[in-house]
């Protein structure tokens, strides 16, 4: 049927390269395509992939441990090892995939809908931005809720603008602004990041701005431990060291904007340097680099081709600023400690602004040597 010939596109797009290429000397020809950047970027995630798995099923399996040394429950259920990589591993996945499965289905649906209403095919790309939208959820997400949060995501952040490329929003980052509003419940609070029944626990973020640092050590959290990404939190956030490895890829690959990156460090460590001058019991920046989603965001979320600043002056401009209001909303605003999903939205309606004002600054200043 004709109505489903979008979606057979699709399947083909993500895992067959094209038969017809361009040809002939009056084209760019160039070996990276719409397809490539998804591979890479999608190669650049596994590592968040891989420690969200494992990490979701280790604080699930630790916390019930915990519970029956405390007299807390009778027995554990089979796969409670915490210490067993396999036990772990299998248990995230059971918390990871359904969850993938249901953002990849509500994608391939809207994406259908929406290529058959134009005429076009669907291209390469769903399944990136269904991983993303994953990993900015915790586990304790209900599917429904995260359905509803991929279908605005997808339909108001991509396809309402003309699909892939056309976008300023990241879709992804549109579904976790929507859930953490909608759902506020369900993404903060004291009784989510730990898929078990009857625990409750604040977030390491929360716990670190509302009663200091120190307490961390209370709940046998270090920077090491921090950094590794052994602690709860959103199933991709956790793990400094495995967004390190995917900042590394796309770097190298040229995919990922350094300047993005390196504006965005240079906001957050610059102005939470001043605040611990000013207040020595101030969260250092070595602490803000890995709580929250801020390494994540930074890497995988703010060098978005799509929603981020395409000039240079711009990457620098808004990078900064981005920084700047993460470390402002996190230390001012105590009943929103994650504020990086929000800051980068805004950071992505900013840029075609600074965009403007960079190129027309430009083109003033060039004209003016001309006078």
């Amino acid at each position: 049927m004709k109505l489903f010939e979008p979606l057979k596109e699709a399947i083909d797009a993500s895992l067959y390269s094209p038969a017809d290429v361009t040809t002939g000397s009056v084209h760019v020809r160039d070996s990276l395509n719409h397809k490539r950047v998804m591979s890479i970027i999608m190669l650049a995630l596994l590592p968040c992939v891989l420690m969200a798995i494992w990490n979701s099923g280790y604080q699930a399996n630790l916390t019930l441990n915990q519970m029956l040394a405390a007299g807390q429950i009778d027995s554990l259920p089979s796969l409670s090892n915490s210490a067993s990589m396999c036990a772990n591993m299998l248990t995230g996945l059971g918390m990871f995939l359904p969850m993938l499965i249901v953002t990849m289905i509500v994608q391939a649906i809207w994406a259908a809908v929406f290529a058959s209403m134009r005429k076009k095919s669907i291209g390469a790309g769903f399944l990136v931005t269904s991983v993303l939208i994953v990993l900015l959820m915790p586990p304790t997400a209900p599917l429904w809720q995260v359905a509803i949060a991929t279908s605005f995501g997808v339909v108001i952040g991509r396809e309402i603008f003309g699909g892939i490329g056309m976008n300023f929003l990241n879709p992804a980052l549109v579904s976790w602004v929507f859930m953490s509003l909608a759902y506020s419940g369900s993404m903060a609070g004291d009784a989510v990041w730990t898929a078990v029944d009857g625990y409750a626990g604040a977030t390491p973020l929360a716990m670190a701005l509302n009663d200091g640092v120190s307490s961390l050590a209370a709940q046998g959290i270090s920077w090491q431990s921090a950094f590794l990404g052994t602690i709860p939190g959103s199933m991709g956030e956790t793990s400094a060291l495995a967004c390190l490895f995917g900042a590394a890829i796309l770097l190298i690959t040229g995919i990922g904007s350094w300047r993005t990156i390196v504006a965005v460090l240079i906001g957050v460590v610059g102005l939470s340097s001043v605040l611990c001058m000013v207040n020595p019991d101030a969260m250092s920046p070595a602490w803000h680099l890995v709580l929250g989603g801020l390494a994540f965001g930074t890497v995988f979320l703010a060098t978005d081709h799509s929603a981020s600043s395409m000039t240079v002056k711009g990457q620098w401009i808004c990078g900064i600023l981005i920084g700047l209001l993460i470390v402002v909303v996190r230390i001012y605003n105590p009943t929103m400690p994650e504020s990086v999903g929000i800051i980068l939205l805004f950071g992505s309606v900013m840029a075609p602004l600074v965009d403007r004002l960079v190129v027309n600054a430009h083109i003033k200043k060039r004209k003016s040597r001309h006078v």
